[in-house]
């Protein structure tokens, strides 16, 4: 876990789909992002555990938040991703799906990420990496 906080001033409404869902962000600095989803029964697959699409999901949003912060609300940067990939390790067995991610690299019109899927209890479910660009460029 980490001790970075986010601005309030920061952050948006929820979109259509995060409301839904239910997840958020809980820390976003430079290079950083952190949203959390509490596991809900509508979240699963047929065997009980969190749908690989919410994994995905929220690989995707974290790295696309850690390459797109600004510091600055009024000064919004926005990303469409490129490529996404996940790779599953294990189960969560806590109540929060939490994702972090970290930009590793790129340049003036494209970022690339990598992320963790974890739980609360520091069990490891997934890990992502993705690649995109900014939109506008």
């Amino acid at each position: 876990m980490t001790d970075q906080k986010i601005d309030p001033a920061l952050v948006e409404d929820p979109y259509p789909l995060q409301k839904h869902l239910g997840f958020f962000i809980t820390a976003w600095s430079e290079g950083f992002a952190r949203f959390e989803l509490p596991l809900e029964h509508f979240l699963m697959n047929r065997y009980g555990i969190p749908h690989g699409g919410v994994h995905s999901l929220m690989c995707d949003t974290a790295m696309g938040y850690a390459g797109c912060y600004t510091g600055d609300p009024e000064n919004r940067k926005l990303g469409m991703t490129l490529n996404l990939s996940v790779n599953y390790m294990g189960p969560l067995k806590g109540e929060m799906m939490i994702a972090e991610a970290r930009v590793t690299g790129g340049g003036r019109k494209t970022f690339f990420a990598e992320a963790v899927i974890k739980d609360e209890l520091d069990n490891v479910a997934a890990r992502g990496t993705g690649v995109f660009r900014y939109r506008g460029s």
